[in-house]
């Protein structure tokens, strides 16, 4: 996602409701976030389904790393030995 511009990325609430087709088109094609204003204040910010996306795949990562750090600071963890063996003992071993 681009970083917003504030000479052309901040929008107006009002001009934004006038003019939302051209708004979603714009966020669309340039993946570019317009903040939405009101009262000369940030209300809301919009973004493509793409950045969407990429924000919520980089959420899930940082706490999935999260718990494992978490795992690892309680003891829940393994060794590659241990791991390795009792999958031999669960799958039998490859052949």
């Amino acid at each position: 996602m681009k970083v917003p511009r504030v000479s052309e990325d901040f929008v107006p609430v009002s001009e934004f409701k006038a003019q939302a087709s051209e708004w979603l088109r714009k966020v669309s094609e340039t993946d570019a976030a317009v903040v939405v204003t009101q009262n000369g204040r940030p209300a809301g910010v919009l973004i493509s389904p793409r950045a969407f996306d990429a924000l919520t795949a980089e959420a899930r990562v940082r706490s999935a790393i999260r718990e494992g750090l978490a795992d690892l600071d309680a003891g829940r963890v393994h060794s590659d030995e241990e791991v390795e063996r009792r999958t031999k003992l669960r799958y039998g071993r490859k052949r």
